[in-house]
């Protein structure tokens, strides 16, 4: 059995094999004297030197601890880069619009309209997990005796929008993207939009589920809307705020490879409060909207869009505030676009929308007040989604047809400071659903279906990068439903600079 032998001066040894060779022991009697020589040096130098824990030692501690702590850093960044895991955007604008336009009350009225916005996104691993946040500022100035309301007034700071994503799988780590089902899920204020927004395309505090199985994705929403946000009731004890909560489901088919067909359903719960209050009268709306519909491509740069609705529910009747009356209403849009593959890159368009009417809404096809006469079917389709109708007469789509036709090119795109300039024009022609029933322009006074026509011209240039300048003029030429013939312009200019 091997043993070890001890040297007695450092209490140390090595393996003993038996007999020592003489010139092993003389190699260890050296090492010893060696040993002395340096411990006996090491205390006559420690007698004139700093203390173990002095400033030399301490600084070369702190060196060897970052060096612990790059090298800890770069094997982090290898199994976690942080770019990887945290991504970071923000941004924002500054804009200033002129307005000058004819309401038909007053047949000029200036607003000056400067406003500011900030945003924050933040994707953390892999978009695993995404917020957003936008502020806006705006600042609204009529001219005075021009004023509406208020000659001046603040909006803001507040968020627009502000949310948080998830996506399920990928938090998790419950799938790949591979997987057939994928679901994010969305939770704060943020812009809703279901089908291609003709029912509802609002901003509104809001849970959206938004899953995909297959070819199949169905989007889930409980939603609320912004307190301070216009009513679509005008009546004034209710216009100034909107208290609505909002559920629907939409299903969408994805597998063809140029068309998004879609169906949903989509529930409105009025909870809006009058201020102040009236005993003589009810304001609440609660409707059900069932739609369908597909957007897509027809042939190589020819889009499409349609979709139909149908709505249902109860509305409140003028001057009643014991029952509700039945909602049948309909409505639908078709729209067409195609683009050139050739120089100046035109496109044209076209659009035909409708909203049914009421014929016993002789006041106002939306309000309460003024509305449907008690104890009738409520035929007025009124939706919570969005079109453009022309900017000088902007009607609200209810107890309407709307046709319109527009083109736009860039004239001068072989010029570098002129590639991003936008030439264009859109036409409108308007008419009743209903020729006694009125629209949400009050001043169309008489029991006649022709509404008149407009004709709008914008010009959009991106002068750079950051900055973007915008002209649109448009000009409303009434018809038979307006006792007043005079022709109405409305017509807006700004800039914006992005950073």
């Amino acid at each position: 059995m091997q043993r070890r032998a001890r040297n007695p001066a450092t209490g140390c040894g090595k393996p003993a094999t038996g007999n020592r060779p003489a010139a092993r022991g003389r190699r260890l009697d050296s090492a010893a004297r060696l040993a002395c020589a340096l411990a006996l040096g090491g205390l006559a130098s420690a007698r004139g030197q700093p203390a173990p824990g002095g400033p030399e030692r301490a600084s070369r501690f702190l060196q060897q601890q970052r060096l612990v702590d790059q090298q800890l850093q770069q094997q982090r960044q290898k199994l976690a880069p942080l770019e990887a895991v945290l991504d970071f955007q923000w941004g924002g604008w500054i804009d200033y619009y002129f307005f000058n336009y004819n309401d038909g009350v007053q047949s000029s009225r200036i607003v000056n309209r400067p406003s500011m916005s900030l945003w924050g996104r933040a994707s953390i691993d892999q978009g695993a997990h995404e917020l957003f946040a936008r502020m806006k500022l705006r600042y609204t100035n009529f001219r005075e005796g021009d004023e509406i309301d208020r000659q001046e007034d603040w909006v803001g700071p507040e968020f627009d929008q502000v949310w948080y994503q998830i996506d399920v799988g990928r938090a998790f780590r419950l799938n790949k993207p591979s997987d057939p089902l994928q679901m994010r899920i969305r939770v704060g204020r943020q812009p809703v939009q279901f089908g291609t927004g003709y029912a509802l395309d609002l901003p509104m505090d809001a849970v959206l589920v938004d899953s995909k199985l297959w070819d199949f994705r169905v989007l889930g929403l409980i939603g609320k809307s912004i307190l301070n946000a216009p009513n679509i009731d005008r009546s004034t004890p209710v216009d100034s705020h909107s208290d609505r909560m909002f559920y629907g489901v939409q299903l969408q088919y994805e597998r063809l490879q140029k068309h998004v067909p879609f169906v949903y359903a989509l529930w409105n719960v009025d909870r809006t409060d009058e201020r102040p209050s009236e005993w003589s009268q009810d304001y609440r709306y609660n409707s059900g909207y069932l739609g369908a519909g597909s957007r897509g491509s027809i042939v190589h740069n020819l889009n499409y869009w349609a979709e139909g609705v149908f709505e249902w529910g109860h509305s409140s009747a003028d001057r009643n505030f014991l029952r509700q009356d039945p909602i049948r209403a309909w409505g639908w849009d078709f729209g067409l676009e195609k683009l050139f593959d050739v120089p100046t890159r035109p496109r044209v368009s076209a659009e035909y929308m409708f909203a049914s009417g009421d014929g016993d809404r002789l006041f106002s096809p939306t309000s309460a007040a003024g509305g449907n006469r008690g104890g009738t079917l409520d035929t007025s389709f009124v939706g919570f989604g969005f079109r453009d109708t022309g900017i000088a007469a902007a009607p609200t789509l209810s107890n309407l047809h709307v046709w319109r036709a527009g083109a736009a090119f860039a004239p001068l795109e072989n010029i570098e400071l002129c590639r991003n300039l936008e030439f264009g024009t859109d036409w409108f022609l308007y008419h009743k659903n209903r020729a006694r029933a009125a629209i949400s322009d009050s001043t169309a006074d008489m029991f006649a279906g022709y509404v008149g026509w407009e004709m709008d011209y914008f010009i959009n240039w991106r002068l750079a990068s950051d900055v973007s300048w915008t002209i649109r003029w448009g000009e409303f030429f009434p018809g038979a439903a307006f006792s007043d013939q005079g022709t109405r312009c409305f017509l807006f200019t700004g800039i914006t600079w992005s950073f």
